[in-house]
């Protein structure tokens, strides 16, 4: 038995950017920092949390792009600044990606007690019923 890609399933017409999608969610590089939540908090909407103890709003940025939705965090060095006699909380870089489905939108963000959330929101899609005529020949 041969394996068929996603994309070139005959009835899947036109998912080859499914199957793109779908590669790039396996290979986001997330690691386990910072810990993170995902809940649904509405029939269409969800938060994401994220436990950022430690960063600051600067630190932190939220982009989305190609329906991914990117967080980074980066502290500013201040090594020069304090001395240490035990370093026990990390100061890392860290980057989340969560792929976004067609309609979600990010509509807000929050730093709250050391988390930060992201809402979303899934827009309900129309419904669109079109006629096509049959040409003659």
């Amino acid at each position: 038995m041969t394996k068929t890609a996603l994309g070139s399933h005959p009835f899947l017409l036109g998912f080859e950017q499914l199957e793109r999608l779908v590669e790039r969610t396996a290979k986001s590089g997330n690691e386990g920092y910072p810990p993170y939540n995902i809940e649904q908090s509405g029939d269409r909407s969800y938060r994401i949390t994220l436990a950022v103890a430690g960063f600051a709003e600067e630190d932190l940025s939220i982009t989305v792009e190609d329906r991914q939705l990117v967080i980074r965090g980066r502290q500013g060095d201040d090594e020069g600044e304090r001395i240490f006699l035990h370093r026990g909380i990390a100061a890392r870089q860290f980057q989340r990606s969560f792929v976004l489905a067609d309609g979600v939108e990010v509509t807000g963000a929050k730093m709250e007690n050391g988390l930060l959330h992201v809402d979303l929101e899934h827009a309900v899609p129309e419904t669109i019923v079109q006629t096509i005529q049959i040409n003659q020949s």
